[in-house]
């Protein structure tokens, strides 16, 4: 059996407040510790999102109950938030500004306000931006104005990533994350997947920015999942959500790759734990680790999932590499398929670093 720290994942929506039907802080929480992470990073963009104490306070309390797993959860930069927002700086693991389209109501097109949200948020916590093309020359040209740390989430093309790389070239405090889908799916992949299914954001790329991602993985310092779990019925519909479930599956397709030749485990440990610890500056977890039996094969089937989310774009795909044990500050949380740890054991890492 192979030992791994708990992971940890900085970019994840567990749609609670608003939208349990998707998810909650229990379930998401369980597929996280099913997928070998001890710590997940939530995503504001939750219904209501979260803006303001009373919001984020509506998130807070259900983790509080509900989380399996430790976690933090980031404050959502919005037009009307530029100057409170500095009053939750403690309690939060970072800023999230969304500044191209995404699920949810929080996308930021101005750049006044931009400007205004990136000048006053203090160095001591990153800014998460969801950027694309222009947006992502706008947010990095605002970042390196007032010398912040800006941490650029799913990025998924080329000329963005060869962007991400320029800037890192000249002294910019920029980091970055890539996912498992935009790492091990293309466009060309979506007629098997199905339209309604392949709908995410960013969405999926080109074979070529695909292989631009992976020639320039000394670039990446996070996989991140994104999990952003719908349901079957509504991805199925006429108006599908954009999101992909990813925290049973990507210590899985990571662990392939790395049998494969593409990665090393040191690779897998650098950017699934180590660095999202540095750049978020979460403490450490003690007496946690993951057992993993690497030579075991298993099937991708989201029907026996954790997640609400009971389907998958990598259903039906052989991986190699399987979570047995999680044990969370020396209590099992998981072990063999079954969630161990109960609903509310998960701490909130930020109120205590």
């Amino acid at each position: 059996m192979f030992e791994l720290p708990g992971l940890i994942d900085p970019h994840v929506h567990l749609r609670e407040p608003g939208a349990t039907h998707k998810e909650d802080f229990g379930s998401g929480t369980a597929a996280a510790l099913a997928g070998g992470f001890t710590v997940v990073l939530a995503m504001p963009n939750t219904q209501p999102p979260l803006t303001d104490p009373d919001s984020m306070q509506l998130a807070k309390t259900a983790a509080a109950a509900h989380a399996r797993c430790d976690y933090g959860i980031f404050l959502g930069a919005g037009p009307e938030n530029i100057d409170s927002a500095l009053n939750q700086v403690n309690e939060v693991c970072g800023l999230k500004m969304y500044l191209d389209q995404t699920y949810g109501p929080l996308r930021l097109d101005r750049l006044a306000v931009m400007h205004k949200h990136v000048s006053q948020w203090p160095m001591k916590k990153p800014i998460a931006a969801h950027a694309e093309g222009p947006s992502l020359a706008a947010i990095l040209l605002l970042a390196n104005l007032y010398c912040k740390p800006i941490h650029i989430c799913h990025v998924s093309r080329k000329d963005e990533i060869i962007l991400i790389r320029s800037a890192k070239e000249k002294g910019y405090q920029i980091t970055c994350e890539v996912t498992p889908h935009h790492l091990f799916l293309s466009e060309e992949d979506c007629p098997q997947i199905g339209s309604g299914r392949c709908e995410v954001r960013p969405h999926l790329a080109s074979k070529e920015d695909q292989n631009a991602l992976w020639e320039n993985l000394d670039v990446i310092d996070c996989f991140a999942t994104d999990h952003a779990p719908h349901t079957l019925e509504e991805k199925d519909s006429d108006d599908p959500p954009p999101g992909f479930p990813g925290l049973e599956t990507a210590l899985g397709l990571m662990l392939s790759a790395v049998d494969e030749g593409r990665l090393t485990v040191d690779d897998l440990i650098t950017r699934m734990f180590v660095n999202p610890r540095k750049i978020f500056h979460l403490p450490a977890q003690p007496e946690t680790e993951v057992q993993v039996d690497l030579e075991v094969p298993w099937e991708v089937r989201a029907a026996e999932f954790h997640s609400r989310s009971s389907w998958s774009p990598f259903e039906g795909r052989k991986l190699k590499g399987k979570v047995r044990k999680v044990i969370l500050r020396g209590q099992v949380a998981y072990q063999d398929g079954e969630i161990i740890a109960p609903h509310g054991y998960g701490t909130d890492l930020i109120q205590i670093t």
